[in-house]
């Protein structure tokens, strides 16, 4: 695809994309295309942008926070289009987990934190997760063993085991995830 011209500005998101392609677009024009339909007052990429705005700095990172009624707030924005935004926002999450392969297999601590974070960065209370694998490090049984309040969250260790043996795991690993952002061991 060839390079945006001064002129192309103007043209809608849809048109953008069939002459340069999907990377031309800014995250308001791309949200445009998803959300479709504007309002008699603004279009679909105003709305987009009031919608990024509405996140404050956290921009496209932000949407996973929002539930349906916040998207409701925003002017253009009904249930259907928050549902549809709310969905988008979890087939993200599932290509993230997606992307490191079909046998998900755990070398690193950082191929753990990698396959958790998309999803827990986003999380707005504590969550606790147990990963069971094979003989060889492989994934083959995840389960949230627990999800607690913005800064609390409590496991059985009977539950870990019982999980563990139910799916004949080899190794497990425990994940948990602290929404202040502050990594020191609770």
């Amino acid at each position: 695809m060839s390079k945006l011209n001064t002129g192309d500005y103007n043209l809608l998101p849809y048109e953008k994309v069939l002459m340069y392609g999907t990377s031309c677009l800014t995250d308001a024009e791309l949200l445009a295309v998803i959300i479709r339909s504007g309002t008699r007052s603004c279009n679909c990429v105003e709305i987009a942008r009031r919608l990024l705005d509405s996140t404050g700095q956290m921009g496209l990172l932000g949407l996973k926070h929002m539930s349906i009624n916040d998207y409701c707030q925003i002017e253009g924005i009904g249930t259907v289009k928050a549902v549809m935004l709310m969905c988008i926002g979890e087939l993200s999450s599932r290509i993230a987990k997606a992307s490191m392969g079909h046998k998900i297999k755990f070398a690193y601590a950082s191929d753990i934190a990698a396959y958790c974070m998309e999803e827990m960065r986003h999380l707005e209370q504590e969550k606790f997760t147990l990963l069971l694998l094979n003989n060889k490090c492989e994934l083959i049984h995840e389960v949230t063993l627990s999800m607690g309040t913005v800064n609390y969250t409590c496991v059985s260790t009977r539950d870990i085991f019982i999980h563990a043996l139910r799916h004949n795991a080899v190794h497990f690993i425990l994940v948990h995830n602290h929404p202040s952002g502050d990594p020191k061991p609770s």
